[in-house]
């Protein structure tokens, strides 16, 4: 079989809806078709939230169906592979789709393969993931009893970088209402170097992490989960000048194993990770991602223009794109008008300028009715909301960011970014 279509988009996720949305608002006449497989659509930023007991996950799904823009073809098959030297792809049931534009945001991939063990022991033995299952985490806090309570991150880069920080300030706060907070060792284990790439939200998170007693572990990297005897194995890429691991707040009563001088084992009775993550399969094996470097196998798409830089007919957003930014849906909604403008510029002859400056926010939760906004472009430089920030400080934690996250964003995603109006 084949389609074509004047402009075909990858993912129905945020980016391709919203894309979709508004291209339609722009011009009613364009011939547009979405590419997914999948039948529901998720609102995963709410994910940390039930997580923590504190949203209802079933709010966080719809049907794809009622979410594609009237008007636009939804091909319901997953991509194969792509010829852009001849404007085409192939789907996985043999199809092929001819395009004079392509607009790639198929989102991010999980792969659990990529650290031992992981795959045996996710969903049981107390190992979780909001990125996978967020009610067994919420599962797993309501059983905790005490004991080394770790949150840990991989070394690839992941949607929405606080999420794995943000469920344990939650925890934290449960096992306080639990009253089994001085029985419980809460563990941060990083492979990055700081708790957050801009100064002015890490110096408030490191007041949090301080106030909770938190044990962070810096250079840090997760390479083996033993789920039965719930061990975690970390490779320690940077020592201090005593050839000591680099950690803020140290608890002698975590117990950590010495197995040899770069390799540690973390006990743990609950273990939350965010899994190691990468474009999907068929962008980074294809020609449109990176071939090497730093950013090998993620889209190879301008910062700015988002235009992908050999072929000029595709463009790319969301988190498969190789931008030196946060991976999050505030991200999406900046990005999304540039992409919309750079097609109509070609199709209409028109010359006006929209660039993305790298824009990206981190809803930072750091416990039931608090929250930091952390806004941020390139270069981790501040980036607050000239309305917001006029009336609140969001470099520091607050109720009314709390009511933003949990009431405020889920609407305007729903009903503004979705509907191409925001």
């Amino acid at each position: 079989m084949t389609h074509t279509h004047q402009i075909v988009i990858i993912g129905a996720g945020t980016a391709g809806i919203t894309v979709a949305a508004q291209l339609q608002k722009k011009d009613r006449t364009l011939d547009i078709a979405i590419i997914d497989p999948a039948t529901t659509h998720y609102y995963q930023p709410a994910w940390t939230l039930v997580g923590a007991g504190t949203f209802d996950y079933q709010k966080t799904a719809r049907p794809m169906a009622t979410l594609i823009p009237n008007g636009i073809n939804w091909i319901k098959e997953a991509v194969a592979s792509f010829l852009p030297s001849s404007n085409q792809l192939q789907l996985n049931n043999g199809s092929t789709v001819y395009y004079d534009y392509l607009v790639v945001c198929p989102g991010i991939q999980i792969n659990l393969g990529d650290i031992k063990g992981l795959k045996e022991t996710i969903g049981k033995n107390n190992v979780c993931s909001n990125y996978i299952d967020a009610k067994y985490t919420w599962e797993v806090l309501q059983k905790f009893r005490g004991g080394n309570a770790l949150f840990t991150q991989p070394s690839t880069p992941i949607k929405c970088g606080g999420a794995p920080q943000k469920i344990m300030y939650l925890a934290d706060d449960y096992f306080q209402q639990q009253g089994i907070k001085n029985a419980t060792n809460v563990i941060f284990a990083t492979p990055g170097s700081v708790i957050f790439g801009v100064p002015d939200f890490a110096k408030t998170l490191l007041q949090v992490v301080d106030r909770k007693a938190i044990n962070l572990k810096f250079f840090h990297k997760l390479v083996k989960i033993d789920g039965t005897n719930k061990v975690a194995y970390y490779e320690i890429t940077k020592l201090d000048d005593h050839n000591q691991p680099i950690e803020h707040n140290p608890n002698p009563k975590v117990k950590v194993q010495q197995v040899a001088t770069r390799l540690v084992g973390i006990p743990f009775d609950m273990l939350h990770l965010a899994p190691p993550q990468s474009a999907p399969d068929f962008i980074r094996n294809s020609p449109l991602a990176h071939q090497e470097g730093p950013s090998k196998g993620w889209l190879n798409v301008d910062p700015a223009t988002l235009q992908h830089n050999i072929y000029p007919n595709i463009y790319g957003l969301g988190d498969a794109a190789a931008l030196p930014t946060a991976k999050t849906g505030a991200a999406i909604r900046k990005q999304a008008p540039v992409v919309v403008q750079q097609i109509i510029n070609t199709l209409k002859g028109s010359s006006k300028e929209l660039t993305y400056k790298g824009y990206s926010s981190c809803p930072l939760v750091t416990g039931y009715g608090k929250m930091v906004l952390a806004e941020f472009g390139y270069n981790n430089v501040r980036m607050s909301d000239p309305l917001i920030s006029k009336f609140v400080d969001t470099a520091k934690e607050t109720y009314s960011m709390w009511l933003l996250k949990k009431y405020g964003l889920p609407f305007m995603y729903w009903n503004l970014m979705l509907k191409g109006k925001a």
